[in-house]
Order: C-alpha cells, then structure tokens, then sequence
C-alpha cells in the first residue's frame, strides 16, 4: 500500500485509537459500538445541512478525531459507509450506519470489514444502489496470503444487505495495486493505478458487452500535476473531482480539482476548487458528492480555528481532550453546499475559451 504510506508522511499524522466516546469492542461477534450517542433521526445523520462554507460533518459521530475518510451512501439514503485509519499503518477499515426504525443505528465496523489483518479502505455504491465497491488486499479466493497490493473488490445487494465480497477481476485488478472506485450511471468504473514509480494515473474502464474494457488513461486535463490520485465522477460522467499534488495553483500538498467533461468525451482544464476546500494545512484525498448533486463531501486535515481557547491554560487533560475532538489536525470529513460547482464551471468554460 504504497502510496497511501507515501500520503501518510506527507501529512505527518500519528493517528490512535482513541475518540470523543468510548468504542466498546466484541471480538468474538465482530461488532463495536459507541457508547453515549443521542438518538439521530432523519437525513445525514440528523445532522444540520451545511451552507455555503464547510463544516464538520456529524462531529462526535463519524468524525471523531482519528484519521477519518471516504465517504458513500446508498440512492435512498439510509446506509452511510467511511474509512477510519489508525495508528502509522495499522490498520485501516469500512465503517457504516443504517436508517432502521425511523433512526441511525451506531457507527460499526461493516460485517465484510472486520478482519484487522487486511487493508479495507474506500466503499463506493453503486448509484443504482446494486453493486458495492472497495479496495482491500485479503486474499483471492482459494489462496492463503494477503495481497502485496491492494486491489478492487466488489459485493452485490442482496435483499437488505450485501453479498459475498468478490475480486471485480482482470482487467480492472492486475499486478499492480489500484484504488478508489467510482461509477457512473451506465456502470463506467473510473479508479487510480500506482505505477511503478509511484505515481498514480487515473484510469477508466467501460462495460461492453457486458464486461468491462481493457482500462484507459485519462488526458493531461485530468492526470494533471506530478500525481493525482483518488477521483469521484458525477453519475452523469458531466466531471470529476480529482486530488493533484505538485500542480503551481496548489493552496496545499494535495488540492482538490474539478473537470468538467464535454459531450464528445473531451476535457476542460481543471480547476482548483478554491480556498474554501484546499487550505495550506488540509490535504485532501477523499472527495465525493451526494447522489442528488446538493452536498460535497470531502477529507481534509485542517485545524479548527476554535480548537483551543486563546485564554484556557495547556495541561494533559486539555490535551487528551483535543486529541479525542474533530478538527485536530487528523484528516476528519467535513461537507458543504455543492452549489458552487456550478460557478466552477464557468471558470472552466471561461478557461477553455481563453486557450489558443
């Protein structure tokens, strides 16, 4: 897993497993609990919806001061998937919570997630809601030892739950490791592959005829800067979010970019998402927009202005205390109106006609 090792450094995070309530482990049932969460009930968690700057997203809940990240939810709502990370390597794995009897149950480790010998990182559903996706380096079926890389694995809805976790297979998983899965709403898988010398590409692969096509690079206006890695595509395949490092407009290590995509399938320049998602101290990786285009969800490893009191007194209890919270400089997923898409769009048009 290279290149999120590569990403860790970066950061510099040193990540525990510790949070705002106690988690309360059962081994032998694979379940974990939070202890002293309200009753939440309605859309996202019962949370307040964002406006026009960007907040927190369910503090105390999912994000909760360990590196949290990725982010998916099901068409009508009602499942919420995301990724905590603990410790330098440790262990990373899928978290969700479900809409049942009018509320949220508490956040659990996914029932397909809970081996913590195995990397299981970045759920993506499907946005007909029929297929999950994520990345993990257990073992193939019939074979013994993890993976040296991870690779793309996929379930299919079954009922009210998900079935057996399967490699998606050639030629998606190769020798070498990919991530972040992303789909559109004719089943077009985009994702990132790690080349040889660590850098990553984006890449897509179409289904025809029923199977999925040898993958494709994407152009220079979405493999853009001197890494780019993570990417989500809108359903409608009209732009993708992107996660650049080393490109001169950069705000930090890792920006968030868009590019729009026109309908004979070429690409605008991207566009830096502006200061309001990319701050010097927030590298991003994780970027995702809801199903119905009015909230983006995205990582960022920023610190929170109001984290410590200007007139408070450090001590260790105060320390332990802004470990444990949201906004501590641990990546935490924060969300904010989507609305601005729209005006990033005609900054994109506005670029492209500017070009020679």
């Amino acid at each position: 897993m290279k290149r999120l090792i590569i990403s860790l450094s970066i950061l510099g995070f040193t990540l525990f497993l510790i949070a705002t309530a106690p988690i309360l482990c059962d081994i032998q049932s694979n379940k974990s609990t939070i202890e002293n969460l309200p009753i939440l009930k309605g859309p996202y968690l019962g949370q307040p919806l964002p406006g026009k700057e960007p907040v927190i997203f369910a503090p105390g809940i999912v994000s909760r001061g360990m590196m949290t990240r990725d982010f998916s939810m099901t068409p009508d709502g009602h499942e919420i998937y995301y990724t905590v990370m603990v410790g330098q390597n440790t262990f990373y794995t899928i978290i969700t919570t479900k809409y049942e009897k009018e509320k949220w149950t508490n956040p659990e480790v996914a029932a397909f997630a809970s081996d913590p010998h195995y990397i299981n990182i970045e759920p993506c559903v499907s946005p007909d809601g029929k297929q999950f996706f994520f990345v993990t380096n257990r073992p193939y079926p019939g074979e013994t030892a993890k993976k040296e890389r991870p690779h793309i694995w996929t379930m299919e809805r079954t009922g009210d739950s998900w079935g057996e976790p399967k490699p998606i297979g050639s030629p998606i998983n190769s020798e070498i490791a990919e991530y972040y899965p992303s789909l559109t709403n004719d089943k077009t898988i985009y994702f990132t592959i790690e080349n040889k010398d660590q850098t990553n590409d984006i890449y897509r692969s179409r289904i025809i005829n029923g199977e999925y096509s040898t993958p494709e690079k994407l152009p220079p206006q979405v493999n853009c800067g001197t890494t780019r890695f993570n990417a989500f595509v809108a359903p409608d395949e009209s732009y993708l979010i992107v996660c650049v490092m080393g490109k001169k407009e950069n705000i930090g290590a890792v920006d968030y970019y868009i590019v729009f995509r026109n309908k004979d399938d070429s690409w605008n320049p991207p566009v830096n998402m502006g200061n309001k998602i990319n701050t010097s101290n927030g590298n991003g990786y994780t970027p995702y927009v809801t199903r119905d285009g009015k909230y983006f969800l995205f990582m960022s490893a920023r610190v929170a202005e109001n984290l410590f009191p200007s007139d408070e007194i450090l001590n260790l209890n105060k320390i332990q205390e802004l470990h444990n919270r949201a906004g501590n400089g641990n990546a935490c997923l924060y969300w904010v109106d989507a609305s601005f898409i729209n005006d990033l769009k005609m900054i994109s048009e506005k670029q492209l006609s500017n070009q020679p």
